[in-house]
């Protein structure tokens, strides 16, 4: 599928979508962008269309400190990034996840905030791995996922700017254990979605009215939903055309509408 066009795949009031490679894309401006919202592939076996999600750990952290990166370069001196991903995971291998990547993001340059603790309320059947009452190798599985909260130079930002967050969104927020459902795959359309909670909690806590954000993932789009509903900026890059034309779809489904433009049939070359 093409890609690296001249043309967004969709731009309308201040959202953009590029069906590109993130890390090599050229749509972005270094130090252009205020926060960055996103969950990038797990490394779990999810079949998403373009990206291979079975590589090997090493190669899929390799990855990981390659985009972090990007991210880094992208991001104004008070920057920041919520990086939603797993505590750990035991699919392929015991790793943790969240230890490994938020090491990796510091070597690059980022500085650490905080961890959200993101509870889905989704604890699944367990299967029991032998028997309790002679427990050799027992599972220890937290029904709960994270966001890494990381700034570039400065926590403080530099600029005055409008928030639109209410006194009880932020004592509520500011309490760093997060509970609301997760997304259902099947409703969205895509394998692995997040609940527009998410990014909106994200975007309103950390940014200004106004503000750019970037989601490097963009899959379904729900990070620049979540922009259209907060009025800030959006840029979304997407490697897969299909996921890149779900995202326009569910944008225009909130009402945002690409402005088509007609040649005038009297101007002359």
């Amino acid at each position: 599928m093409p890609r690296q066009s001249s043309k967004p795949f969709f731009e309308a009031k201040g959202l953009h979508i590029y069906n590109d490679d993130f890390l090599s894309t050229r749509k972005i401006d270094n130090g252009s962008i205020d926060l960055t919202v996103t969950s990038p592939p797990y490394s779990v076996d999810i079949k998403y269309g373009e990206y291979n999600d079975s590589i090997p750990y090493s190669e899929y952290l390799s990855f990981t400190k390659s985009w972090l990166g990007r991210c880094f370069r992208l991001s104004k001196n008070d920057g920041r990034l919520c990086l939603n991903i797993p505590l750990d995971k035991n699919k392929g291998g015991q790793q943790s996840v969240c230890a490994d990547i938020t090491t990796i993001a510091k070597k690059v340059g980022w500085k650490y905030h905080s961890t959200i603790i993101w509870n889905e309320q989704n604890i699944s059947r367990r299967t029991a791995w032998g028997s309790w009452l002679s427990a050799s190798a027992p599972y220890v599985i937290a029904p709960v996922e994270v966001i890494v909260v990381l700034y570039k130079e400065k926590w403080v930002k530099e600029s005055k700017g409008k928030s639109d967050i209410s006194r009880e969104e932020f004592l509520d927020w500011t309490n760093g254990v997060w509970s609301f459902n997760g997304e259902s795959r099947n409703r969205i359309g895509h394998p692995a979605p997040f609940p527009i909670e998410l990014p909106r909690r994200c975007i309103k806590l950390f940014s200004y009215v106004g503000d750019t954000v970037l989601d490097p993932f963009l899959g379904s789009g729900t990070t620049l939903i979540a922009c259209h509903e907060t009025n800030r900026l959006g840029i979304g890059i997407d490697i897969d055309g299909k996921y890149c034309a779900l995202a326009k779809s569910r944008l225009e489904h909130h009402g945002v509408f690409q402005e088509k433009l007609f040649e005038n049939p009297l101007a002359t070359a």
